[in-house]
């Protein structure tokens, strides 16, 4: 049976509204799963240091596309923000495809294409991912002999996609707006703090 990324609750996942309250707390919440994956979980901390480096994570997305990837929160908060669009198979399918390459048997590499194809690829799939007609059948064609990059086009593709269609319009969510604004002020209170301890020579 394929395995993908582990379930996030469905109540912070069914709707634009409560992904946004979701986020909200989550500055003082340690949570977003109860399960651990490659999605992984929110993790804030409670102390301004941890916090500053929290908000500093969360201001960063918005520099680039590869810095939200890069990012474990980041990721778990698209992949959220891609639930309210009906969208997350992008993701998953980008994240399944990350995990692929670190696979060094050759049997389980085999037999992990052929789920990842099953999942995401072929037509009707489960979570159909959106490529062209072209990109599917080269994907079909190096599952014969798959290797760590067989999927390397469709994942392209996929990523281009989100890049340019799903991530701005996550940034210009009032949620991501929301949680921006409260990773500014944390880390404007933190640095606040900072200044007002006292030096100890």
């Amino acid at each position: 049976m394929c395995r993908t990324l582990a379930a996030f609750p469905t109540t912070c996942l069914e709707r634009a509204k409560e992904f946004k309250t979701r986020l909200g707390i989550f500055l003082h919440k340690a949570e977003l799963g109860s399960d651990t994956g490659s999605v992984g979980k929110f993790e804030w901390g409670s102390k301004h240091s941890k916090e500053g480096c929290i908000s500093e994570d969360v201001l960063g997305w918005r520099e680039s596309f590869d810095s939200l990837l890069s990012s474990k929160n980041g990721v778990a908060a698209f992949h959220a923000f891609l639930k309210t669009e009906f969208s997350e198979e992008n993701l998953e399918f980008w994240l399944a495809c990350e995990e692929f390459k670190k696979i060094r048997s050759a049997a389980k590499l085999a037999s992990r294409a052929h789920c990842i194809f099953d999942e995401f690829i072929r037509s009707e799939a489960p979570k159909e991912v959106n490529i062209d007609h072209e990109t599917r059948e080269l994907t079909r064609t190096n599952l014969k002999a798959a290797t760590a990059m067989c999927f390397d086009v469709a994942q392209g593709k996929t990523r281009t996609l989100m890049e340019k269609d799903s991530y701005p319009r996550f940034l210009k969510s009032p949620a991501y707006r929301d949680l921006a604004a409260q990773a500014s002020a944390t880390s404007a209170s933190a640095s606040s703090c900072n200044l007002a301890e006292p030096s100890h020579t």
